[in-house]
């Protein structure tokens, strides 16, 4: 009989596992607490433990995965006071891209900010707020890539990724679509404008309302 090849290893596995875990807690696929079993994941991902074991170290270090001693892993807890304060530091960075995009972006970025505000404003229209939620987090993630901003880029992407159970959340509360259209709506048209400062001041204030949205 020909021999079954064994689990994968090395770099190429650790990076798999990486990726579907990432991805796997950033779509809310597993929820916050739940327990990340590494025998269960190395079967799954077809890798071994220990690419499985690394790969939750790296997470770890992104703020996705908690390891309790003697306990094993889990998928990391942000309470509202946690994410409170990551939106605090999202509205400084946030704000500098959006100021950066204004001046950057153009006229091809422009254009793709238009298509978004206006599929975003169709899907709350349609009462459809995980559309909603899904066009929300990509147009923060133009106005990231268009402001040429990387080292604001990717602290932005650590920080957010730790935020993805309220989101959704937020995404899901009554009326929280319809009154954060407008404040998504008023950032795109400021850096459509080219107004840096307008634009910077849009991101602020509708992080602020994201803040109240969490205390509340």
């Amino acid at each position: 009989m020909p021999k079954q090849a064994g689990p994968a290893s090395g770099e190429q596995a650790r990076q798999l596992a990486l990726t579907h875990l990432r991805q796997a807690i950033l779509r809310g696929e597993m929820a916050p607490a739940q327990r990340l079993v590494e025998n269960e994941l190395a079967e799954q991902f077809g890798v071994t433990r220990a690419s499985v074991r690394a790969a939750l170290i790296e997470l770890e270090s992104e703020g996705l995965v908690e390891r309790i001693r003697n306990r094993g892993s889990r998928v990391r807890v942000v309470s509202v006071d946690e994410a409170v304060a990551i939106t605090e530091c999202r509205m400084a960075l946030e704000g500098l891209c959006a100021a950066k995009a204004a001046v950057a972006a153009g006229d091809e970025q422009l254009d793709r900010l238009t298509g978004i505000g206006e599929a975003m404003t169709k899907a709350v229209a349609g009462g459809e707020p995980m559309l909603y939620s899904d066009l929300n987090h990509e147009l923060h993630a133009m106005v990231r890539e268009f402001s040429g901003q990387q080292t604001a880029v990717s602290l932005l992407e650590r920080l957010n990724g730790q935020l993805v159970r309220h989101r959704f959340q937020l995404a899901l509360r009554p009326g929280r679509p319809q009154q954060s259209l407008s404040e998504h709506l008023a950032m795109i048209e400021a850096i459509r404008a080219r107004d840096p400062q307008a634009a910077e001041a849009a991101v602020r204030s509708h992080l602020a309302s994201v803040i109240e949205a969490l205390r509340g």
